[in-house]
């Protein structure tokens, strides 16, 4: 009776412990580029909890919202055309997704269900449906090397970063306005609305212009009479190899890291103009992303040891953290307790505590780490 008792105890506050530990709250993924492989790792442990192949040349890397999926971009310097797909679950390589004539795949995100993506050869962002297996949009921007991507949760905006333009390219999602028919006008007998009468016996037109082509009332219409959108693009002039950037967790900036002079260009995106260059001496500057709580900026440079810490409200540099010979990517624990930086010459990713700022750890994932990514199973 006293072993049942003392048996039943010990189970008992083993599910005690076991319900104020809480669960993992993700895994950190990472990259490795000589290795060609995607490493599965603990945060809490720092362990490699699998590897799985990568696929040629990769770069960037993103996990579905469920955390069931990893897509890494195969880059091949803007002449490859695949994303690899791997199962997170099994641990295993999936069918790649075949971009087509759409070329060197780098920048990665995945939102409202799609990936979104940039093909630098083809100056292009696009989404693909993992439902259907289809590409569903693609958007030219007419940009050299349109490399690093953000889409909004809504969807209603898109950001890319164009290395070798030294532009910021902002995509808006507007309703859909007239369309004209070219300089010829309409054809022969279109109907239009109200007003004068078009060529050719066309109807009359509503503003009264001989054949001035005009929309339906509430914009344009899609099959079923659904309104049909369009998207505005505005090209802002920022720094020489601006490649790393990051939206402010609060919608209203864009900071982007000019890899060539060394500076750091605040967009404001309602007016989507340069409000302010900080010249934050990071030459060769590859990555920017803020703290989830949005006072820290971290730069991470490939041509020194520091990663560059920057105060948001003061605009000043609050700390450099010496982390090895040069860095890259750069992930955000969601928690706001860390943040992982791939030091790719040395073959390690540096863990960093975001309250003192220091190194706490190192992750051996493979050799040259680079793109790093968040994966919470849901």
């Amino acid at each position: 009776m006293k072993l049942r008792m003392a048996v039943a105890l010990v189970a008992g506050l083993c599910t005690a412990v076991a319900a104020q530990t809480p669960a993992p709250a993700g895994v950190l993924l990472v990259l490795a580029k000589s290795d060609l492989t995607l490493s599965t790792v603990d945060p809490s442990t720092f362990k490699v909890l699998g590897r799985v192949p990568s696929g040629p040349d990769p770069h960037e890397v993103v996990a579905s919202t469920d955390g069931r999926v990893a897509y890494i971009s195969n880059y091949g310097g803007g002449s490859f055309n695949t994303i690899t797909v791997v199962d997170l679950v099994e641990q295993k390589a999936l069918p790649p997704v075949d971009l087509g004539p759409l070329r060197g795949p780098h920048g990665l995100v995945f939102v409202a269900g799609k990936l979104w993506f940039t093909a630098e050869g083809a100056k292009v962002i696009g989404s693909y449906d993992p439902g259907t297996r289809q590409i569903d949009l693609v958007l030219g921007t007419g940009q050299n090397r349109t490399h690093m991507i953000f889409v909004s949760g809504d969807v209603s905006r898109i950001v890319t970063s164009n290395v070798s333009s030294a532009t910021m390219t902002i995509i808006e999602k507007t309703a859909g306005g007239p369309r004209g028919f070219g300089p010829g006008g309409p054809p022969p007998g279109a109907p239009n609305r109200g007003g004068t009468p078009g060529p050719a016996g066309g109807a009359p037109n509503r503003a009264g212009t001989p054949g001035a082509p005009q929309a339906p009332p509430g914009g344009r219409r899609g099959p079923g009479g659904q309104p049909q959108s369009d998207w505005d693009e505005t090209v802002v002039a920022v720094g020489r190899g601006v490649e790393g950037f990051d939206v402010s967790p609060n919608g209203r900036e864009i900071w982007a890291a000019n890899a060539q002079d060394g500076t750091v260009s605040i967009v404001d995106v309602a007016t989507r103009k340069v409000t302010e260059t900080l010249p934050a001496n990071v030459p060769g500057a590859n990555r920017l992303k803020f703290t989830p709580d949005g006072k820290l900026v971290f730069v991470s440079t490939l041509r020194g040891s520091d990663l560059t810490i920057i105060d948001a409200a003061t605009r000043r540099e609050t700390k450099r953290v010496k982390i090895g010979r040069g860095a890259a990517g750069i992930q955000m624990q969601p928690d706001g307790s860390r943040a992982y930086v791939a030091c790719t010459p040395d073959d390690y990713v540096a863990v960093i505590d975001l309250k003192s700022l220091e190194v706490i750890g190192q992750i051996d994932a493979g050799k040259q780490p680079d793109g790093l990514a968040w994966a919470v199973r849901r």
